[in-house]
């Protein structure tokens, strides 16, 4: 978690511009609707990798164990890793909201801010769960954005801009429609 938010986030702020909500997104290892049908995949992927890496070197053929290594570690990756590479990217994230913008702070190993102008985003979408909690997607909706989404972080994806897995969300949601109508 990241200390003080509103601190972090008034470096980025422009002259007179004011701060008027931030957060951050929920943060451990969190399952995502894809997962259903990725899980399973994987866990076949990984379990035939591994069959084909052991016999490869029990055979004692060491260009097919090379490349069977890379289909191994793909496998790793996506039946666990990428649960681990997004925890640590959402605890790493911190939203703004301004009354002119959105502010995303994230990044891993180098700090990236995206901004976002509240008045020029043609569509705000509000995915809320039964507990009150859920995210906003800001921007258009393309098939490659939904499937991008619903599996979270793939290295070498970006993203597309959102205020995810926040507590109140419909609040938020709100105070960024209000902050569109008023331009």
């Amino acid at each position: 978690m990241i200390p003080d938010i509103q601190a972090e986030l008034s470096s980025t702020l422009s002259k007179n511009e004011k701060l008027i909500w931030w957060g951050q997104p929920k943060t451990g290892i969190i399952f995502r609707s894809a997962d259903i049908f990725l899980i399973p995949f994987t866990l076949v992927w990984f379990s035939f990798a591994l069959f084909f890496e052991f016999t490869a070197i029990a055979h004692g053929i060491i260009p097919p164990a090379i490349f069977g290594l890379l289909f191994c570690c793909a496998g790793a990756y996506i039946f666990a890793g990428r649960f681990f590479v997004d925890s640590l990217r959402r605890k790493n994230t911190i939203y703004g909201i301004t009354d002119n913008r959105v502010i995303i702070k994230s990044g891993i190993f180098r700090k990236e801010i995206t901004s976002l102008s509240i008045r020029n985003t043609p569509n705000l979408t509000l995915k809320e769960k039964a507990n009150g909690s859920g995210t906003i997607y800001l921007g258009a909706g393309d098939f490659q954005s939904t499937m991008t989404r619903s599996m979270g972080s793939w290295p070498g994806i970006k993203q597309p801009p959102g205020i995810e897995l926040i507590d109140d969300v419909r609040s938020v949601y709100n105070l960024l429609v209000e902050q569109q109508q008023r331009g």
